[in-house]
């Protein structure tokens, strides 16, 4: 029986009822058994184009009498890129179970759709029906494993799978670097770029190699790292590719490096709205707020529609330079003039505005009067507003909230710790400290990096660990002793625990902020900027310190807190003392 004719004809249809004549012919003269016929056909309605159709498919799959493998991959293949990735695990299950040996394409789509879901235990058994199928040698497979794990939160299975592979390319080394991110274990992903060149493996980092690492090099401040990337990109012919050039925008605006952020977006061809949206957001962190603004507004003169990420970094910046009426106008015209529901990012923007403004009772009207649910991030915008402006009535309150939420965390005790230790409230700290100690609930240590010659340096307060540390600490003390002369006192305040002014001075003193510091005037020439991040906001003692730090020393510090960023700069901080 001629089969070409047939294949030819569901190759070329375009018409959804050409194709119902094509599937009633294959039917009625049985075509719809030989392999040839049903498998192009099943394709053609599985997987991508206009006549694709999920249900439809499933019922032709289930017209064919004895499946081959090709018929199940191509099903497990549509499921794993559709909105039901739980059937194409079924259908994987389903062909086991017939009896019918899978082959690595079989095993790599069940994965993929268990990925889709977070489906670990699917994922755990298609592994092992990887090593049963002999398999194991495929790299791949491999890495769809790899990836699985990462994406599950199994870092530790993931770096064994990795350990384990006879061969690796650069799609091996890619989810390599990926699992690092996710798993909180950035510097380690940076580390990567170096070994995977290197003359044990000779595999070349590609354009997704290098938009990893340049979001690593933004979360770890790894200014130096970031241009070595940039570099390289430019070096391999990358330079041209839009996504490159947003995440070199994103990367240089959260190493505080605006400058350079504002060098590659005027030189970006076709800025899309991800570009103007990832500089807005830039000018927005470093306390650009009015450049900010200019700049939305230059993105619509050009006849670039702002989509939700752009207003987030607009109501951003009002809120970092303190534009409230601005905000206001904002946050109204983006429903009103551009049709765009404000989501939960855009209304913790506005508590942030209205709580750093201290109109704590008109940020809690607007939370009460929210459409969509209010999360545990909104209530701790406000909560940490509450803190600056030591209202204690609406701070208890939005811990209750955050209770009825089941989500609160360490820091928000400890924010709520704050409130009472500065209303002098010590009792209340206490109960709050026992409180703590019963749930074994564990604070977050401040922590803060520098990088320097591409090494990141991290610190912790009273940091021990560092193997410069007694030259760290004489560092420190002759600053604190430069800064005492120019009329530093320290902001006792700031020490939470209730203790003599001398301890609170001496635990103050050894801040993650200034050890950091101290080692970056240590470890370069005199007049170099120093870059350092913390995970934490700067307290009141090290936003003063450095003030007075960046004038007596001539040096510029730019630190990237919690929140944002602030440049100081001979005496002076860009956020004026409003953060």
């Amino acid at each position: 029986m001629a089969l070409e004719p047939v294949v030819s004809a569901i190759k070329s249809v375009s018409h959804k009822t050409h194709l119902l004549q094509i599937h009633a012919h294959i039917i009625r003269t049985t075509l719809i058994q030989y392999p040839t016929v049903s498998l192009q056909f099943l394709s053609r309605v599985a997987l991508s184009g206009p006549l694709q159709d999920a249900s439809y498919s499933h019922r032709f799959f289930e017209q064919i009498s004895h499946p081959l493998v090709s018929h199940y991959n191509t099903m497990i293949r549509a499921c794993s890129m559709s909105d039901s990735p739980q059937k194409g695990f079924l259908l994987y299950r389903d062909m086991r179970r017939r009896g019918i040996a899978a082959d690595p394409l079989s095993s790599s789509f069940a994965l993929k759709s268990c990925i889709r879901f977070l489906y670990l235990l699917g994922g755990v058994q298609v592994h092992c029906n990887v090593f049963k199928d002999g398999h194991q040698w495929d790299t791949l497979l491999l890495t769809a494993v790899m990836d699985l794990y990462s994406q599950c939160q199994r870092g530790g299975d993931a770096y064994k799978v990795f350990g384990e592979m006879p061969q690796r390319d650069t799609v091996a080394w890619n989810v390599m670097i990926s699992c690092c991110i996710r798993n909180n274990r950035t510097r380690d992903a940076l580390s990567l770029f170096d070994v995977m060149q290197s003359s044990s493996y000779k595999c070349e980092p590609d354009d997704v190699t290098c938009l990893l690492l340049l979001q690593a090099c933004a979360h770890l401040n790894a200014l130096e790292f970031g241009e070595g990337i940039h570099g390289y990109l430019m070096e391999r012919g990358y330079g041209g590719a839009l996504n490159l050039s947003n995440a070199l925008v994103f990367m240089y605006s959260r190493c505080g490096c605006l400058d350079k952020a504002y060098e590659v977006f005027k030189g970006t061809g076709n800025r899309s709205v991800v570009s103007w949206s990832a500089m807005i957001s830039g000018l927005a962190m470093n306390g650009y707020g009015r450049e900010a603004i200019e700049a939305f507004e230059e993105m619509l003169r050009i006849g670039i529609r702002p989509d939700d990420q752009t207003f987030t970094g607009v109501l951003s910046a009002c809120s970092h330079s303190g534009m409230v009426d601005e905000g206001m106008s904002f946050f109204d015209r983006m429903s009103r003039e551009f049709g765009i529901t404000p989501n939960v990012h855009h209304y913790g923007c506005m508590i942030d505005l209205l709580g750093r403004a201290g109109l704590l009772d008109k940020a809690y009207q607007l939370i009460m009067s929210m459409v969509v649910k209010p999360d545990s991030t909104m209530w701790r915008t406000l909560l940490g507003a509450c803190r600056i402006h030591g209202h204690v009535t609406l701070g208890e309150r939005v811990i209750g909230h955050l209770i009825e939420l089941k989500a609160q965390e360490a820091g928000d005790y400890v924010l709520l710790l704050n409130i009472y230790s500065s209303a002098g409230q010590w009792e209340k700290v206490a109960e709050v400290r026992k409180l703590m100690k019963d749930k074994a609930i564990q604070t977050t240590p401040g922590c803060s990096t520098i990088e320097l010659k591409g090494v990141v340096h991290e610190f912790v307060v009273d940091d021990i660990s560092h193997s410069r540390k007694r030259e760290i600490y004489e560092t420190l003390d002759e600053i604190n002793k430069q800064l005492r002369i120019a009329g530093y006192v320290v902001e006792l305040s700031s020490e939470l625990h209730k203790m003599d002014d001398k301890e609170k001075g001496y635990v103050l003193s050894h801040h993650s902020e200034k050890l950091a510091v101290a080692f970056g005037v240590l470890a370069t020439p005199p007049g170099t900027t120093l870059r350092v991040a913390n995970n934490l906001r700067i307290c009141v003692d090290c936003h003063n310190f450095l003030k007075l730090f960046s004038g007596v020393y001539n040096r510029d510090v730019i630190l990237r807190d919690h929140n944002r960023f602030h440049h100081f700069m001979g005496g002076h901080c860009s956020c004026s003392d409003y953060w």
